[in-house]
């Protein structure tokens, strides 16, 4: 009977230890919760405040060529805009995969970006060594510019016109050498493709950006460069090289004296060059919107304006993914031309 006497009592005392626990564990649970949440929103309160520090721009070629002098100015610009600096780090050599391979294997937090060029779209195609995937490596920030190559040769070359040269290489295979700031690049294959469609033998010299390649052609060690329009301009001003052709579809604004390749006697010669920006693959999108919103501001500026007009650059605000439509289509392209010509990566 005495153990009977218990029972109500120890009940009620069971019932209201299970509300307890239940209440802790629903507290528990909440608290989980609410940290849960602060915890995927702290990305977005970081990245609001984003800059908060330097930015780099990899630039893989040496100092003085034309995407160097381009992000230059592309930094000086966004630095504005941003509040923080932005450097450049010259990263140049293996056709720009040194410097890529550097950007693809950094934290995608877009403190450390990409200035891209043509090499970017062909390296899949001459490279079975390339040691990261273009294809997804990358977030496409921003087409920053569309461009073309100038055909120089020294101002006291014997070739006065493209016919000349052309002339002197068919009766001298080989003997001529051609410089470029890479393989892979806008200037090696814009080379290839004269070449290629003049049936010409022209020994290629590959250098680690436009500057060294100009200085050995101010040096007579190659006889002609096919190099970027911000390369030479200075040059072309001075007098010390000679302007043959440009390598656009038409002629251009900034130099209305220069005929094209199809014009100066190679029929369908066209060939292209560009520059954009990428950061890491897995940048925040907020990041890489903020980075294209400040790509464009930058290339509407003044300093942009100037190098338009002197250097012939066009310049193409759009979204990151224009640039991805466009260096696909240009991917494309190259891919048949390096295969035809049997095109391989030294």
């Amino acid at each position: 009977m005495e153990l009977f006497s218990y029972l109500p009592g120890a009940l009620s005392y069971w019932k209201a230890r299970q509300a307890n626990v239940g209440r802790s564990l629903l507290k528990g649970a909440a608290v989980a919760l609410v940290g849960l949440a602060s915890l995927t929103t702290l990305p977005s309160i970081a990245f609001a405040e984003y800059p908060n520090k330097v930015i780099e721009i990899v630039v893989p070629f040496a100092p003085g060529g034309g995407t160097d002098t381009i992000s230059r100015i592309l930094a000086q610009e966004m630095s504005k805009d941003l509040g923080q600096s932005l450097i450049i780090d010259n990263r140049p050599g293996a056709s720009t995969m040194i410097g890529s391979k550097i950007v693809a294997d950094s934290a995608p937090d877009g403190y450390k970006l990409l200035m891209a060029s043509f090499a970017h779209a062909v390296n899949p195609y001459m490279n079975a060594n390339i040691k990261y995937d273009t294809a997804t490596a990358f977030a496409p920030v921003a087409l920053v510019a569309k461009s073309y190559n100038i055909l120089v040769v020294k101002a006291d070359s014997p070739f006065k016109t493209v016919q000349d040269l052309v002339t002197y290489a068919k009766a001298n295979p080989g003997v001529l050498n051609y410089g470029s700031f890479g393989n892979g690049t806008s200037a090696h294959l814009s080379a290839e493709l004269f070449k290629y469609l003049t049936r010409s033998d022209i020994t290629h010299i590959s250098y680690k950006g436009a500057a060294p390649a100009l200085t050995d052609l101010l040096a007579g060690q190659v006889q002609m460069v096919f190099t970027s329009v911000a390369s030479v301009t200075g040059h072309i001003a001075a007098g010390t090289l000679r302007p043959l052709a440009v390598t656009s579809f038409e002629r251009s604004a900034a130099f209305p004296d220069i005929p094209t390749l199809a014009e100066a006697g190679v029929p369908g010669y066209v060939s292209d060059a560009w520059y954009g920006l990428y950061a890491p693959v897995g940048t925040p999108p907020e990041v890489i919107s903020k980075l294209n919103i400040s790509v464009e501001k930058a290339i509407r500026s003044e300093a942009f304006k100037k190098l338009e007009k002197m250097e012939g650059l066009v310049f193409v605000p759009g979204t990151p993914e224009d640039l991805k439509a466009f260096v696909d289509s240009q991917g494309a392209r190259w891919k048949e031309v390096i295969s035809a010509q049997g095109i391989k990566a030294d």
